[in-house]
């Protein structure tokens, strides 16, 4: 998925955009970690049947990236 794809299919609202960069800066997290939440994200919100990608959603994404980061280390 292309950014521009990326940017019109995975919007967030602006709780979860705190939220995202949050942990961004927390991990220590790149932009191409950033794309990848918000894909992640979306999935888990077409999973529930979601249109809307929500908190709940970018934080599960974070959390699926915090284990995957800490595997690796």
């Amino acid at each position: 998925m292309s950014p521009r794809l990326i940017r019109k299919y995975c919007s967030i609202d602006s709780e979860s955009e705190r939220l995202l960069e949050s942990a961004m800066t927390r991990q220590g997290l790149s932009a191409r970690a950033y794309d990848r939440i918000l894909k992640v994200s979306r999935t888990i919100a077409d999973l529930e049947g979601s249109d809307e990608i929500d908190g709940r959603h970018v934080a599960e994404a974070v959390g699926y990236r915090s284990l995957d980061c800490t595997c690796w280390t």
